[in-house]
């Protein structure tokens, strides 16, 4: 049989021995190889691509970065592992893998349990990108860029506007552009409270907003006034439609007035 290749991520360093052991015990029915590990979501960003581990065993809860979150992120990737959750008992987290088909282990866990998980999750391949949407618990911390086989993080927290064009949406930041391929509605659902639609097409960082600035049409042609956002380190003024006005306005309450 060929061996499967597995990554563990675990915050703790007897929870990752624990599993190396049982992947050790199981090489009778699974024969496994260690493909990686990793003690949190950003070294696993830095060590998973270019394992070619096939299953990930990903603790649900570790510093910096949900284990959901970050199997979205790593859903990005040409050859995405498919994961298999590991969790000590924590009833909205099972509950959340049960709705969403989602495959887990509760510690302490089992070597049979094992072994017909990493079955599973070996023939069934990475889970679709909306069973994790769902299964996940509040906003991300980050959005991701896939370049082939590695991961760029953005934090959300950086993030000025997003502007969707054709397929894709631009997020901007100081430093620059990114492109990632997310409806912005869902965008806009997923952090009502971080961001707000200023246009059909375009979100703006609620914190960056320093104020609004008068605009007539172009070259003067449509005398009608209209408001562009102002938002803190850039000097690109983003227009604000007539129809978000209201809305957009009330971020600031000078504007109120």
């Amino acid at each position: 049989m060929t061996e499967l290749r597995v990554f563990i991520a675990d915050d703790e360093a007897p929870a990752r021995a624990r599993l190396k052991e049982l992947l050790s015990d199981i090489r009778g029915v699974l024969p496994t190889a260690i493909a990686g590990e990793a003690g949190n979501g950003l070294e696993v960003i830095e060590r998973l691509p270019g394992s070619g581990a096939q299953v990930l065993l990903l603790d649900i809860q570790m510093p910096g970065m949900g284990g959901i979150e970050l199997a979205r992120h790593l859903g990005g990737l040409e050859s995405a592992p498919a994961i298999v959750f590991v969790t000590a008992h924590d009833r909205h987290a099972v509950e959340a893998f049960e709705l969403n088909a989602l495959d887990y282990l509760m510690k302490p866990v089992r070597a049979e349990r094992l072994a017909a998980a990493l079955k599973k999750a070996s023939a069934a391949g990475p889970a679709p990108r909306e069973h994790l949407e769902k299964a996940q618990s509040g906003a991300r911390e980050f959005f991701s860029v896939a370049d082939r086989n590695r991961i760029v993080l953005v934090p959300v927290a950086e993030v000025l506007f997003l502007k969707a064009e054709l397929k894709y949406v631009t997020l901007r930041t100081k430093m620059g552009e990114h492109l990632i391929e997310e409806p912005l509605v869902a965008i806009e659902r997923e952090f009502a409270e971080r961001f707000v639609r200023v246009h059909r097409n375009c979100l703006v960082a609620r914190a960056a907003i320093r104020g609004f600035e008068r605009s007539s049409g172009a070259d003067g042609a449509d005398e009608e006034l209209h408001w562009n956002v102002v938002l803190e380190g850039l000097t690109e003024r983003l227009p604000v439609s007539r129809r978000q006005w209201p809305t957009v306005k009330s971020v600031l309450p000078e504007a109120r007035e």
